[in-house]
């Protein structure tokens, strides 16, 4: 085989991939568990770009690092099978259809305003969202807690996070469950020296983060400001986007009120109606962050929360990745994540904690609350349907 010809077939696997890489971002809906299903059916067993074994070790690395998790896992197959350039493609494929469909619903928000009478058949979306967030902590609960320090991270993450609303102490609780469960699970095997690391994109990762700070605490710009907060949470959540939410929370309408309280859970609860990744709200949290810039403020804030809250992510999936063999062994790493994941788990407790509060406590609200708890604890109605069938009572009622 010419080499000519070789490389033809290698454009048109990759030009395939990246279009199968799209069908699932528009129709992947359900979170990063369901996300890792489809991407094992669709890229695992149908195409074979990979091995299953392959998908479960590039799936644990995602999982020991910050960010989003199905975001990361299809930005690592993409480097797998194409290298640094298919990686980015793989990325932006991904994410597009998600934040381009929450970009429009900050713009639908904001020039009509949820009082507008013209959005009444959405006001049900809010309890549903808590009812969501809810669930979240429930899943997240049995996939990460199953010791007896696990509980108590988790109980304390959630106390915290409820009682103290400053922006410092989510990150501080994450790194606080890191480093307990590290001591309390201390392991005694050797560990062996990573070689040939490159630091370039390590370096990038902790450069942008230092930049954005200094920049956002010498010029004091709203846009600046929004790119390291945004940045930052995208350094530190681990979890999945579900632990992003209350982060978000507590610094974009607690501590600095870009959003309201009810703009902010409209958005959670139409993030349950589209496919693709959760961290695809930082678009819409960003959008309507410079809501007071107008049309520009839309687009740029959407376009700021967008690749802030990816950006960490990929450069470190970028940096990890080529040493993955060396480091999936790394024992303190695990045991740390180990306990990471236990108050992420908290602080997603505490997420439906804080949602809940601005709600109004009606009938009608507290039954479309329990009703969406229901149908997801109890049946297997797929998340888009949910979101229908509460805008469809808006309608009616």
């Amino acid at each position: 085989m010419s080499e000519h010809h070789h490389n033809k077939i290698k454009q048109f696997r990759r030009i395939r991939f990246l279009r199968d890489i799209l069908g699932i971002a528009l129709t992947a809906f359900g979170g990063p568990q369901v996300h890792l299903t489809i991407i094992n059916k669709k890229l695992v067993q149908k195409r074979k770009y990979i091995s299953e074994d392959e998908l479960k070790e590039l799936n644990s690395l995602c999982n020991m690092l910050p960010g989003p998790t199905s975001t990361q896992t299809i930005t690592a197959i993409g480097f797998k099978i194409g290298g640094p350039m298919l990686a980015f493609l793989s990325l932006a494929v991904w994410i597009l259809p998600a934040t381009l469909m929450m970009a429009c619903f900050a713009m639908v928000v904001y020039f009509f305003n949820l009082n507008n009478p013209k959005l009444d058949f959405l006001k049900y979306l809010e309890p549903m969202a808590v009812a969501f967030i809810i669930y979240a902590a429930i899943k997240i609960r049995e996939l990460f807690v199953h010791r007896i320090h696990h509980w108590i991270l988790m109980t304390v993450a959630a106390l915290i996070a409820i009682l103290f609303t400053t922006p410092i102490i989510f990150p501080l609780i994450l790194l606080t469950g890191g480093v307990a469960s590290s001591i309390l699970k201390h392991s005694k095997n050797d560990v062996k020296k990573i070689q040939n690391i490159d630091w370039r994109n390590f370096f990038l990762f902790i450069g942008i983060f230092l930049l954005a700070a200094l920049l956002g605490g010498i010029t004091k710009e709203k846009p600046f400001l929004l790119f390291e907060n945004t940045y930052r949470y995208g350094s530190l959540v681990f979890g999945g986007g579900h632990v992003l939410i209350p982060m978000m929370y507590n610094q974009f309408v607690e501590f600095k009120h870009y959003l309201n309280a009810n703009e902010f859970i409209a958005g959670v609860g139409m993030l349950q109606a589209i496919p693709g990744p959760v961290f695809s709200f930082s678009t819409y949290a960003g959008a309507l962050a410079l809501k007071e810039m107008g049309l520009l403020g839309l687009l740029l804030g959407s376009s700021i929360g967008t690749i802030a809250i990816f950006l960490p992510g990929t450069l470190l999936i970028f940096f990890i990745y080529p040493i993955w063999n060396q480091m999936k062994n790394f024992s303190p790493v695990k045991n740390a994540i180990e306990g990471i994941n236990a108050t992420s788990a908290g602080l997603v407790i505490a997420s439906a904690f804080l949602l809940f509060q601005p709600l109004e406590v009606t009938s009608m609200n507290m039954l479309v609350l329990l009703a969406t708890l229901f149908l997801l604890l109890s049946t297997k109605i797929p998340y888009p349907l949910i979101v229908i069938l509460c805008i469809a009572a808006g309608f009616i009622f």
